[in-house]
C-alpha cells in the first residue's frame, strides 16, 4: 500500500480506500450500462463471440472513462481522476483528445 500511495502522490489510507471505491463502481456501472447499449443497438451474441465481445468493451471503453472522472467528482476525488486520465489518454495516444 506504501508503494501505491507513494506512486500516486496520496497520504491517507482513507484517500486510497476512497481510489479504490471509485474504480469498483466505475468499473461495475460502466459493465451494467454495456448491456442496454449493446441491446439497443441490436448487437447480440448471436453474432458470434469474435464480433459481440471486441463491439461491447469498444462501447465500455468511453462510458468507463467518462463515468470515472464523474465518481472521482462525486467522492472528492476530482483532481485524482482528471490527472489519471490525462495521464491514461496520453499512454494511449490518445492526448490529442484532451485539447489544452
Amino acid at each position: 500500500m506504501k508503494k501505491l500511495k507513494q506512486r500516486w502522490n496520496i497520504t491517507s489510507n482513507w484517500q486510497l480506500t476512497v481510489i479504490f471505491i471509485v474504480f469498483a463502481l466505475t468499473g461495475s456501472t460502466a459493465a451494467k450500462f454495456a448491456g442496454p447499449l449493446t441491446e439497443a443497438i441490436g448487437l447480440t451474441k448471436e453474432v458470434g463471440w469474435y464480433i459481440y465481445w471486441p463491439v461491447r468493451i469498444l462501447i465500455i471503453f468511453p462510458i468507463y472513462q467518462v463515468l470515472l472522472v464523474f465518481f472521482g467528482w462525486l467522492f472528492g476525488e476530482y483532481t485524482f481522476f482528471w490527472n489519471f486520465e490525462k495521464k491514461m489518454l496520453r499512454s494511449m495516444k490518445l492526448g490529442f483528445l484532451l485539447k489544452n
